[in-house]
C-alpha cells in the first residue's frame, strides 16, 4: 500500500503515508485553500437564499494559476480556431457564463480541499510516525477533485506543457526541483486512486 492507493470494502480507498508526506500535503491543499479564497459568505442578516443568486465574477482571473482552476467557457487558448463565432461574442458569452458559475465551482473546489484537509488532520499515527489515510466513496471525489487542482496549479506555476518527460531529467540543483517532485507524486497518488476506483 505504500505509495499508492488501494481498494476497501465499500468502495472506498486507503494509502500509507508518512509523516513527512502528510505535512506536504495538508500544506499544499491549504495553499491551494487560500489560493481559491475564503468565498462570498451571507452578510449579517442577507438572506441567505439570495447569496445562492448572487452573480460571481465576469473577468478570469488575473493569476494564471486561477485562471487555469477557472478557465474562460468559450476563449481561451484551448479554442480550435473555427472562425464562426466573431471573438467579441465569445467574449461576452464567457462572462456571462463565468458570472453565473464560477462562485459554485469555487465553492466546490473549497469544499473539496476542506474535506481534505479534515481526513489529514484525522490521521492516527502508525508504526514509525505514519499513517494510513482511510477514504470513504464520497472523501475519494474530494481528494480526486483537491489532486487535481493541486497537479493544475503547480504545473501552471512550473509552466508545465503537455510533454513531462524533461521534469524528469532536471538537475538537483535547479529551484524548481522541489515543487517538480511534489507535482509527479502528486500525479501518481492521483493516478492510483483513480485505478482504485474504475471498476
Amino acid at each position: 500500500m505504500a505509495g499508492h492507493f488501494e481498494a476497501t470494502p465499500g468502495g472506498g480507498a486507503a494509502v500509507a503515508l508518512d509523516e513527512v508526506e502528510i505535512s506536504i500535503l495538508r500544506s499544499l491543499v491549504v495553499q491551494l485553500l487560500e489560493l481559491i479564497g475564503p468565498g462570498d459568505q451571507p452578510a449579517e442578516g442577507e438572506d441567505p437564499l439570495a447569496a445562492l443568486f448572487a452573480e460571481g465574477p465576469s473577468k478570469p482571473p488575473s493569476d494564471p494559476a486561477l485562471a487555469r482552476l477557472f478557465p474562460d467557457a468559450y476563449n481561451g487558448p484551448d479554442r480550435p480556431a473555427d472562425g464562426g463565432t466573431p471573438e467579441e461574442e465569445l467574449r461576452a458569452l464567457s462572462a456571462e457564463f463565468r458570472r453565473f458559475t464560477e462562485m459554485d465551482l469555487r465553492s466546490r473546489k473549497r469544499d473539496d480541499a476542506v474535506a481534505a484537509v479534515r481526513t489529514l488532520d484525522a490521521l492516527s499515527p502508525v508504526g514509525d510516525d505514519g499513517a494510513v489515510l482511510t477514504l470513504t466513496g464520497d472523501e475519494c471525489r474530494n481528494w480526486l477533485g483537491t489532486l487535481n487542482d493541486l497537479r493544475l496549479t503547480i504545473g501552471t506555476r512550473l509552466e508545465v506543457a503537455d510533454e513531462e518527460g524533461s521534469l524528469y531529467r532536471l538537475p538537483d540543483t535547479d529551484p524548481r526541483k522541489p515543487m517538480v517532485m511534489a507535482y509527479l507524486w502528486l500525479g501518481a497518488l492521483q493516478e492510483s486512486l483513480v485505478e482504485t476506483l474504475m471498476p
